[in-house]
């Protein structure tokens, strides 16, 4: 068990990333290659990994540096998921370059310590070494993880959109209390499955939160509690989804494609909204609201994940792309004929009030 201890300024310095952080997942997803627990919800990447790593030739690079580094244990080195890389890619990698030798040294012997370092690891401490480790977890990423992007970012957006419904309805608190079943909040101590006994004190630092795509089970700190604190954590595993920023526009090519309430609901998806949102905002009924979001979600350009008793709908990276296709216009002209499926689920004008 782990045991986060909370103080009034922790609180109020907790945040949740900003974007799926690169290096957290190519660690995750090293241990989801090693372990089946979790398969089904990985079985699409794991058979194209494998086959990508056997393409690309990195299986050998694979079992021979990275799996080492990374085992399924309850420890893997600290300097290998640097801060630095909730700037990208690069900057992670820029970090670990620039890692202190005697960090790596520490490091390493607690890997050693904890589940076995392989014999060359200590020479991680000097640079060519260091430059070896670094160009395979890029190639790495390009081959098993680039390709999923775009859904690992909608995925990662979706959840920062639950998380802040969270926040806004119960504060830090709240937020802290809607993490999973993993994860409970009993003030001041947020207590986590861990595969050991420990206490970690925040001692004003706050608490970084970092959603992962590629961890299961229980969330994952720093073995040095001196770092500044974080934790990373599971997504609920259901279809990808996304989020939009900026201009929606009119909506008036959408509303000729999809049918006015669709591309509405569409719209209205796109800052994520529960079913009952989607019905308040394009005034039609709930049972009919989520007949369109079924509609869109079949194509591929909502997704829905249950957010406590509700239903939240967000966009996929195509409903963003679709929505961002759609230029605005100051006067949107109604279409002559709206499909039949719209049609059918307008409600008659005499519904309407004000």
């Amino acid at each position: 068990m782990l045991r986060i201890h909370f103080t009034n300024a922790d609180l109020a310095r907790t945040r949740v990333a900003p974007a799926p952080d690169p290096l957290w997942e190519i660690c995750a997803s090293l241990h989801r290659l090693q372990s089946r627990h979790g398969r089904w919800a990985y079985a699409d990447w794991h058979r194209a990994a494998r086959t990508r790593l056997h393409t690309t030739g990195l299986t050998h690079t694979l079992r021979t540096l990275l799996l080492p580094l990374v085992p399924r244990a309850m420890y893997f080195p600290d300097f290998l998921t640097p801060p630095e890389a909730v700037e990208g890619l690069d900057a992670g990698l820029e970090a670990i370059l620039a890692a202190p030798k005697r960090r790596i040294l520490d490091e390493v012997g607690v890997l050693a310590c904890t589940s076995g370092a392989p014999a060359w690891a200590p020479r991680l401490a000097e640079s060519d070494m260091r430059t070896e480790l670094v160009q395979a977890m890029r190639a790495y990423h390009d081959a098993v993880i680039g390709p999923h992007d775009d859904r690992i970012r909608a995925r990662i957006e979706a959840e920062r959109s639950a998380r802040a419904r969270a926040m806004l309805d119960g504060g830090t608190e709240g937020l802290l209390q809607s993490l999973g079943p993993a994860l409970q909040w009993r003030r001041p101590v947020l207590h986590a499955d861990y595969p050991e006994d420990r206490d970690l004190y925040l001692n004003g630092r706050g608490l970084l939160l970092i959603p992962s795509y590629f961890c299961w089970g229980n969330p994952v700190t720093f073995g040095d509690d001196t770092l500044e604190p974080v934790l990373l954590y599971a997504l609920q595993h259901e279809p990808p989804r996304g989020t939009l920023d900026g201009d929606l526009g009119s909506g008036t090519p959408l509303a000729t494609l999809l049918g006015r309430t669709r591309a509405a609901i569409l719209r209205t998806a796109a800052l994520g909204a529960t079913t009952g949102e989607l019905a308040r905002a394009t005034g039609v009924s709930s049972s009919s609201a989520s007949q369109h979001a079924t509609a869109l979600r079949d194509a591929g350009l909502i997704t829905s994940h249950r957010l406590a008793a509700s239903v939240l709908h967000t966009l996929t990276p195509l409903g963003a792309a679709l929505l961002h296709a759609n230029p605005p216009t100051s006067t949107p002209p109604r279409p002559a004929r709206e499909p039949d499926q719209d049609r059918r689920h307008q409600p008659p004008p005499s519904a309407h009030t004000r």
